[in-house]
Order: structure tokens, then sequence, then C-alpha cells
């Protein structure tokens, strides 16, 4: 079996720079400063360890949930109903692996009903066979659960699977799954740590395209 885990923001959307934008807005308007470096450490997290990384970080009187929703409201009237930019290249990849035979899944820090929303309106749905959510799993990436969870439900074997992420925690959390990571950078370039993890870094997805 052909199998490929596809992390979905960042990757498959330009939503992490959409999400960003957003906090950017918010730190504007009520004066909290060092965005930068707790939204990196947020890239490719579930909710819930977003928000503990944002209390670590500014204290715990920071008020993260009334913050994340306003963001969250502002995400949504700006960009749902297929609205949310494509990142270059995925739909020429996608139809690729689908000719080739690949099983192509998405395993995600976003909650499965969004992840489904937002992939259906993109006129995507039809290239996966399998979403996992983040709230699938109890552990947030890096911890492997979500592609442990993803290629059991495809019947792959872990050392046959390959996973496209962007995120320092998504290509950990590949790397414990025994699998083999693809990075593709959105936001954040790869340190040390991460070339000694991935089985390959590529610039973009037509490069992913090439080298499968």
């Amino acid at each position: 079996m052909k199998a490929i885990i596809f992390d979905m923001d960042g990757v498959i959307f330009d939503s992490e720079r959409a999400v960003y934008e957003g906090w950017k807005e918010l730190a504007s308007k009520y004066h909290f400063d060092d965005l930068d470096t707790v939204y990196k450490k947020c890239i490719g997290v579930n909710r819930d360890l977003a928000r503990k990384l944002f209390l670590e970080h500014y204290g715990d009187d920071f008020p993260y949930d009334k913050y994340k929703e306003e963001q969250s409201a502002k995400y949504h009237e700006k960009y749902d109903g297929g609205r949310l930019p494509l990142k270059s290249g995925v739909e020429d990849l996608l139809i690729y692996l689908k000719n080739k035979d690949f099983v192509i899944a998405i395993a995600s820090s976003t909650r499965t009903e969004l992840v489904e929303q937002q992939i259906k309106d993109a006129g995507l749905d039809r290239y996966f066979s399998i979403i996992v959510g983040g709230d699938q799993v109890k552990e947030s990436k890096p911890n492997p659960a979500i592609f442990l969870k993803a290629s059991q439900l495809i019947g792959a074997e872990p050392k046959d699977t390959y996973v496209v992420e962007d995120s320092y925690n998504g290509i950990r959390a590949a790397f414990l799954a025994g699998m083999s990571p693809i990075m593709v950078p959105d936001m954040i370039e790869p340190d040390e740590e991460i070339e000694e993890k991935a089985w390959m870094i590529c610039q973009t997805l037509r490069q992913v395209k090439s080298i499968l």
C-alpha cells in the first residue's frame, strides 16, 4: 500500500497566516506584545495546548478564551464558504497521488467537523479516504497518536506511510510514529532537529510531487 497523510493548516490551506493576521489585530487592539514567539510554538497543536502555551507565556490572567473567540469569529466571517486560500500546487499533487493509487488521509489538530467542512467547501473531499481531527485523540502533536490513528484507519503500516507537514510538532509526531515526514515550510523554516527528523524537506508541494 502507498499511503500519505496530510496536515491541513499551512499545508493544504494558507490558513496559518490567516489566523496569525487575526491575532496580530488583537495584539494591536489589546496591547500585548511578543506574539510571534508564542504563536510559532502553537503552530501544529490543538486548541487546548495552544491555550496552555498562551497562558504560560502571558500569565494565567491572560483572557485567552475571549481573544480566541473574537479571532475565530472574524476568521470564519472572512474565510468560510470556500474562501480559504489553497496552498499553491495542492490540488495538482492530490490528483497525481490519486492517479498513482495512493491512499490519502488528513490528520489535523483542528477539530474534525471544521476540517471536514473546509475540505468540502474547497471541493477537495473526493481525494481523502479518511479525516482525523484533533478532537479524536487525547494528546496533541508532537504526540504521534493522531498519525497512528489515521494509518490504522486506512490500514497502512507506519513504515509505509508518508506525512506532509509544515510544523515542528507535526514533523516530530510523524517521526515518533515511525513514518516518513516530509516538511514543506510555511511560517517556520526547519532547524537542525527538524532536518534530522524529516525524511525530506521540500520548499513547495510541487517538489513533493517530484520526489514521490
